[in-house]
């Protein structure tokens, strides 16, 4: 087994509020006022306030757009390449300061041995892994990998693997960094699809520090992994490379999904852990939306009251993608560390294309 030693998160400079990325997105999807009712209807019941973004642009008058054309109609549209500059421009950034106040007053920079980097918004060789390595003068030699292209799962995936390493390595410090800057792939083509993620997705980052459980530091022991694939939601939720960027399909059919296979996930993962429903004190839920929440509560029996910081992190920050469900896990790691809540039981849960479930479950200790 692997503790979690210590979370940190982190988000760009431009906070907008939900209403303003409305009036942006009325803009590009709205022909007439039959359209903008409706879309100002999903924008009001979406249970977020404010997202986060490397662009200041969904705040702006058009005079003052960085990213996007200040013609009427955003055309010339940003293409790929010009999203990937952008990525290269704040990715690495962002993550160093993040893992900076991840590791500090716990480790130094040269003590890290293995780096795991996660994102599904931007690609490229050399990477963020290595620009992290030269920005922290990390030593050249320690373990690194990449998570990438899977979603907002991915953050449970990189655990797994930071696991696996600390159970080879006792001396192993495994950090993990998720970085994604999903503003950068809105489009303008009006389709549901384009009009959820433009509705829903955010900028963000969280680091994670990973030890072997036997140190002397409290933290949450990692303690189980369990995974799913739901083939026949394949085509309801998928992440695709093209020309003006990467696409996003994400049908209303998802949290449907969700609620037929949650439960039955639930008890697989618990019989997995030798755990009962009942000794599960927190529920560390990757809020993909208020849809699924609410999905997850019908399937599962759980109160709202439960999922409480998962409504609030996406009220506060929107669907960040991987980070999203360690801000969840931070908030709770922040409970535990004020109350000590004693035989805490977290059980933790994330959706992604495939449709894949991942799972983890840990104790504070």
């Amino acid at each position: 087994m692997s503790k979690i030693i210590s979370i940190a998160t982190g988000v760009p400079a431009y906070k907008h509020q939900q209403e303003n990325i409305f009036e942006f997105a009325d803009t590009i999807y709205s022909s007439n006022e039959t359209d903008s009712r409706k879309l100002k209807f999903l924008y009001r019941h979406s249970g977020i306030n404010t997202r986060y973004s490397v662009l200041p642009d969904y705040s702006t008058s058009a005079e003052d757009r960085q990213f996007y054309s200040k013609s009427k109609d955003l055309e010339p549209f940003p293409c790929l390449e010009k999203r990937m500059e952008w990525f290269a421009d704040n990715a690495a950034s962002l993550s160093v300061k993040t893992i900076k106040d991840c590791i500090v007053g716990k480790i130094e920079p040269h003590e890290i041995t293995h780096l795991i980097t996660v994102s599904c918004t931007g690609m490229s060789a050399p990477g963020m892994d290595l620009e992290i390595m030269e920005a922290m003068d990390l030593s050249p030699n320690i373990f690194r990998t990449s998570v990438n292209f899977m979603g907002c799962y991915a953050a449970i995936h990189a655990l797994k693997m930071a696991d696996a390493f600390c159970n080879n390595d006792a001396s192993a410090n495994v950090v993990i960094v998720c970085t994604e800057l999903c503003t950068l792939h809105f489009q303008k083509e009006n389709s549901i699809d384009n009009i959820t993620s433009t509705l829903l997705f955010a900028d963000g980052c969280a680091a994670v520090l990973v030890k072997h459980h036997e140190v002397t530091e409290k933290g949450l022991v990692l303690k189980s992994f369990f995974s799913d694939v739901a083939f026949k939601g394949k085509k309801d939720m998928s992440w695709q490379l093209s020309s003006k960027g990467f696409l996003m399909t994400l049908t209303g059919y998802v949290p449907d999904l969700v609620k037929e296979d949650f439960d039955a996930l639930l008890k697989k993962a618990l019989k997995n852990a030798d755990l009962k429903k009942e000794a599960v004190s927190h529920w560390c839920i990757h809020p993909g939306g208020k849809k699924i929440l609410e999905a997850i509560q019908q399937s599962a029996g759980i109160k709202e009251q439960y999922l409480q910081y998962s409504y609030d992190i996406l009220r506060e920050y929107g669907n960040m993608s991987s980070p999203t469900v360690l801000f969840v896990l931070q908030k709770i790691l922040k409970e535990l560390q004020l109350n000590e809540t004693v035989n805490a039981n977290i059980f933790g849960v994330a959706f992604g294309p495939g449709l894949t479930m991942e799972t983890f479950i840990a104790s504070y200790d």
